[in-house]
């Protein structure tokens, strides 16, 4: 049975005073039967490490470097997050993908830096609305799929899978339980013939998660999750869709 899993991605936002208020907030509201994380910016990584060490909600970054060390300016290094004590570390998100033109490739290659350093890398797929439109959303995400696997080849099955479709991130539209599920499902498949492990593997949806659609998101057999976004600023909203992870 695998365990349900709910991570908030805080992306540019928050401040050392309304981080300290969310995250004592979300303190007093747990705990929860699934598995539940944070992926804070870079700056606040140090000041989350301290509130959250020894409580039951795990912490992780937004992105690493695939590089282990060196000349390269603003990068932040997988080993650099292990020293603060992180759990997860977000890759391939499509913000990423889109603004900062990360190929599969690259995404696949900061997943197995950061499980060389002991961070479970959250691996961001999904399509865009024309993708979807166009009824390539197999085609793309398969793709972006197989790049990771070929890559991390035997340790695929050390990763968490986030299905994000870039169509609805921030709009306020999500797919349909049924939709989310398919898509969920052809990944459990292509992870199958990668390794036997797939069954016990987390497959995350996020994309305007809200609390009154989570319950018939999660209820899904393939979705062990989600990886939230707005959502994951307000206390009771975050709470709420935790609550839904069962």
């Amino acid at each position: 049975m695998r365990r349900k899993l709910v991570v908030g991605n805080w992306k540019m936002n928050g401040s050392r005073l309304a981080n300290a208020e969310l995250l004592a907030g979300l303190e007093s509201e747990g705990p929860w039967e699934g598995d539940v994380a944070v992926c804070a910016p870079f700056p606040y990584l140090a000041d989350v490490a301290l509130t959250l060490h020894g409580k039951r909600i795990a912490w992780g970054a937004q992105d690493c470097s695939a590089h282990e060390a060196g000349a390269y300016t603003g990068e932040v290094s997988a080993a650099m997050l292990a020293e603060f004590g992180c759990t997860y570390v977000i890759v391939g998100h499509s913000e990423r993908r889109a603004y900062h033109a990360e190929s599969d490739q690259l995404v696949a290659d900061k997943a197995k830096i950061a499980l060389a350093h002991n961070l479970v890398p959250i691996v961001c797929v999904g399509e865009t609305l024309a993708e979807r439109e166009d009824g390539q959303t197999d085609v793309v995400v398969k793709r972006q799929m197989s790049a990771v696997i070929h890559t991390l080849t035997h340790c695929i099955s050390q990763i968490v899978v986030a299905y994000e479709p870039v169509w609805a991130i921030g709009t306020g539209k999500t797919a349909t339980p049924e939709q989310a599920q398919a898509v969920h499902a052809l990944l459990r498949t292509q992870l199958h013939a990668a390794t036997p492990k797939s069954d016990q593997m987390q497959i995350l949806y996020g994309g305007s998660v809200k609390p009154d659609n989570a319950v018939s998101l999660f209820s899904q057999p393939d979705i062990d999750g989600g990886l939230i976004g707005g959502a994951s600023l307000k206390v009771a909203d975050f709470a709420a869709i935790c609550r839904a992870a069962v």
